[in-house]
């Protein structure tokens, strides 16, 4: 999380709103540990990752839903028989378990 508090630092003095999306949890082989994050702004600008790159579209995808208010905040789960896990590239074999939420600074 400290790699990407002076994106979100920065983006909040500009007036962006800012979700983050945090690894909660792996089953079998993960590309990142519980722990790591990323925080994506309203514009679409990222900073950190979740999974050194195989799911990063999707999960930048239900950040601004998020922020436009098309879904709400909690868990995301992108797996390896997840169909669109698969397509954006999570093919490691394990699942990734996300918690997606809106920062109120």
């Amino acid at each position: 999380m400290d790699e990407i508090l002076d994106d979100i630092e920065r983006w909040f003095g500009l007036g962006q709103r800012v979700a983050v999306a945090r690894v909660v949890d792996i089953e079998g082989s993960g590309p990142r540990e519980p722990g790591a994050a990323m925080a994506v702004n309203a514009l679409g600008e990222v900073a950190g990752s979740v999974s050194g790159g195989c799911v990063e579209g999707a999960v930048v995808g239900e950040a601004l839903e998020l922020l436009e208010g098309r879904r709400s905040s909690g868990i995301t789960t992108f797996g390896y028989s997840d169909d669109e896990a698969f397509a954006v590239g999570l093919t490691c074999g394990g699942t990734i378990h996300l918690f997606i939420e809106e920062l109120d600074w």
